[in-house]
């Protein structure tokens, strides 16, 4: 499946975006999705998860309350709603792929395709 991830730039501390990643290449229904960011000299790390069907979300602490994942299946997007953006927040988004299981990957093993990426700026 590819996976090609858009929305980000440059917002305020408070600020919103929505980060949006499209799927091509085998049937949507197939994957949980997940999106991981990246900041300079950091590891990448896990953002949210949302399973095949959409009836499950699971998030990291620091954007639990803030952030939100959803899907549409019938049209290949996932969705990442970030709410009262923190300059912490700032970071390059990728979202991710995985074949669906019962399992919540946080760790970037457990993924088996992966967009490009898109920059969040949050200035203070």
């Amino acid at each position: 499946v590819q996976l090609q991830a858009f929305g980000g730039g440059s917002v305020q501390a408070g600020g919103c975006l929505r980060l949006s990643c499209a799927a091509s290449g085998r049937p949507f229904g197939t994957y949980d999705m997940g999106w991981f960011r990246q900041a300079p000299g950091k590891e990448r790390e896990f953002v949210a998860h949302i399973n095949w069907s959409g009836s499950s979300t699971y998030y990291a602490d620091s954007v639990k309350g803030r952030f939100t994942i959803s899907r549409d299946n019938a049209k290949n997007t996932v969705y990442l709603q970030m709410n009262n953006l923190k300059p912490e927040d700032a970071a390059v988004y990728y979202c991710a792929a995985k074949i669906r299981s019962a399992t919540i990957a946080i760790a970037t093993l457990g993924w088996n395709y992966w967009g490009q990426g898109t920059e969040v700026t949050v200035s203070s």
